[in-house]
């Protein structure tokens, strides 16, 4: 647990730090607001109460809007392929960067769900994998840009139909 907050910390950008510093700022204020109009009960109630619904959902709201919107990609899957004489999944892709960042790398998620005949099942499978591998795909990527990534899942054996989800998160 100690290894991955001090990861997340240091793919940290300064957009995030000006992030998590507006949002403390936000919650000083409102709480000086509450302080300010403590003679009406009700609003400062009400200004104490949102400034710690804001500490407390901001922080994940703001920084998956910020990467959603700085560090925008595609990835195509190319070919999913299950190979012949051994127990193996080859699959392989391009990430596009569609962003005017340049990637210093992107952390692919792969995961395979089945595929049920029942419809609304196949909405939730692509969400609860049965399998999950990770990759990183190290390098720039500059804008308009792409970069191929090849995995190969082993060892792998599922008879029945199966889908390939791949998310990625680049910084």
């Amino acid at each position: 647990m100690k290894k991955q907050v001090v990861e997340f910390l240091h793919t940290l950008s300064l957009y995030d730090y000006l992030l998590f510093g507006g949002i403390v700022f936000l919650f000083l204020f409102l709480l000086l607001l509450s302080i300010l109009f403590r003679n009406k009960q009700t609003l400062a109630i009400s200004l104490v109460l949102l400034a710690f619904i804001t500490l407390l959902t901001a922080p994940f709201g703001g920084y998956i809007a910020l990467h959603a919107l700085m560090y925008k990609h595609t990835i195509t899957l190319t070919t999913v392929k299950d190979l012949t004489f051994t127990d193996a999944l080859l699959i392989k892709g391009d990430i596009n960067n569609t962003s005017k960042q340049t990637f210093k790398e992107c952390t692919l998620y792969v995961g395979i769900s089945k595929i049920s005949p029942i419809k609304p099942l196949n909405k939730i499978y692509p969400y609860l994998p049965f399998r999950r591998q990770t990759i990183i795909v190290k390098g720039p990527i500059a804008p308009k840009s792409a970069e191929t990534f090849k995995l190969l899942m082993q060892p792998f054996h599922y008879a029945k139909r199966h889908r390939v989800t791949v998310l990625g998160q680049c910084r």
